[in-house]
């Protein structure tokens, strides 16, 4: 199959945030009420700075939003400061007009994670669906905890992050040995099932990957490379982590 990914390459990682938050800043404005689906890691903290630029500056309102977030770690408390909700309240939530009750992110404590998984697909699908996403890229070609090899028909699940995805996100933690072993994430179909989807990639590190899902097959060993079907799919990079593309 042909890509249907629309490329955007940009001239470094603000200009890349700047786009970014646009798109999420153009639909709220046509759409107040919107869901929004985002993401946590170092690539979308810049993003989520424009964001809060854009409600304190220009008066973007997500008073009448609902937001979910990709994935969390099984095991984490969502006060926990390697925890997802920590890094969402810290770097978005708490500065902009969203409702606490409107923010969904998987509950890492949670006692039953098979039913946390179910009761967040009914939350979107209550809501009427997903109507942007926002996807970092892992090096091995991941989106959320969708590792190599993932099913494109899967749905929210408890996954095992990679070796390879541990040790990138090991960087975090005081000792490497905290890392939870296991994670909650949005599937494959989760995500596809978005309106709209933008994939933010920056860096010589991310190039390879980047290659592989815009070129090359439609595979689920490169799991973004599955966002290729997608309707509506942007992917905005910058000049590095465009440079293996042909």
């Amino acid at each position: 199959m042909s890509s249907r990914i629309d490329v955007c390459v940009l001239d470094d990682a603000s200009a890349v945030a700047v786009a970014a938050a646009g798109l999420f800043a153009e639909l709220l404005r046509r759409r107040p009420d919107a869901v929004l689906g985002l993401a946590t890691g170092s690539t979308p903290e810049p993003v989520y700075a424009e964001m809060v630029r854009l409600h304190r500056d220009e008066g973007l309102g997500f008073a009448r939003a609902r937001a979910f977030n990709l994935d969390e770690y099984l095991g984490l408390d969502g006060d926990h400061d390697q925890s997802y909700r920590f890094f969402m309240q810290k770097h978005l939530f708490d500065h902009v007009d969203i409702f606490p009750w409107n923010t969904f992110v998987f509950d890492g404590k949670t006692a039953d994670p098979e039913q946390e998984c179910l009761a967040f697909e009914a939350k979107i699908r209550a809501v009427g669906g997903v109507d942007l996403w926002l996807l970092g890229l892992g090096t091995n070609g991941h989106i959320a905890f969708n590792e190599p090899g993932s099913d494109p028909t899967s749905r929210s699940r408890v996954v095992t992050p990679d070796a390879e995805t541990a040790e990138a996100n090991s960087r975090h933690f005081a000792d490497p040995a905290e890392v939870p072993t296991e994670a909650l994430t949005a599937g494959v179909s989760t995500i596809l099932d978005g309106r709209q989807i933008v994939l933010v990639a920056l860096g010589a590190h991310k190039a390879d990957a980047v290659a592989r899902a815009i070129e090359g097959n439609r595979s689920p060993d490169c799991p973004a490379s599955l966002l290729q079907g997608h309707a509506d799919c942007t992917f905005l990079l910058d000049r590095a982590a465009a440079s293996q593309l042909s």
